[in-house]
């Protein structure tokens, strides 16, 4: 297909184009996070984001703990606002070996237990927008992913996205 082309013969996308799939990405990207961000923002205003007892602290600790030790596994790359492929190889080590996207589901599990022990219909529907926006993010981080690194297709047949050996 040459130039005009975006699959080798392969199927997969050439690297030529892998730099335009990261530029559609980014806005999607960036606006899901932005409105999880701001919902979750509402969830603190509203007293619905935080545990109270010993069980949803607890919950809420090991989200925590979940994250951090995703960020350390990582490495010192940089947070980008606007997901996407940095510098270095993919990695599926650490909690990365278990899911493919452990801070946000560190995230999602942190927020929903907020949400389960405030439950209100604006704590659920508050939670649903972090959730929505969460899920535009990995979908458009994969996207750009699945371009930059050819080992992605392998890596995600393997690895579920969010909760181990479910989704």
């Amino acid at each position: 297909m040459g130039e005009l082309g975006l699959a080798g013969r392969e199927g997969r996308i050439l690297p030529h184009c892998a730099s335009v799939w990261a530029m559609k990405a980014t806005l999607p990207s960036l606006l899901g996070f932005l409105v999880a961000v701001a919902a979750m923002i509402a969830l603190v205003a509203t007293e619905s984001l935080f545990g109270t007892g010993p069980i949803s602290i607890g919950i809420q600790v090991a989200a925590f703990a979940l994250m951090a030790w995703a960020r350390i596994v990582f490495g010192a790359r940089s947070f980008h606002a606007a997901a996407g492929p940095t510098a270095g190889g993919l990695v599926t080590t650490g909690p990365f070996a278990f899911v493919r996207n452990p801070i946000y589901a560190a995230v999602l599990l942190f927020t929903w237990t907020g949400v389960a022990v405030h439950f209100s219909p604006l704590s659920a529907a508050l939670g649903l927008v972090v959730l929505i926006g969460m899920l535009t993010r990995i979908h458009f981080e994969e996207r750009s992913l699945r371009a930059h690194y050819p080992d992605y297709a392998e890596y995600e047949r393997r690895v579920k996205r969010l909760v181990p050996y479910v989704f």
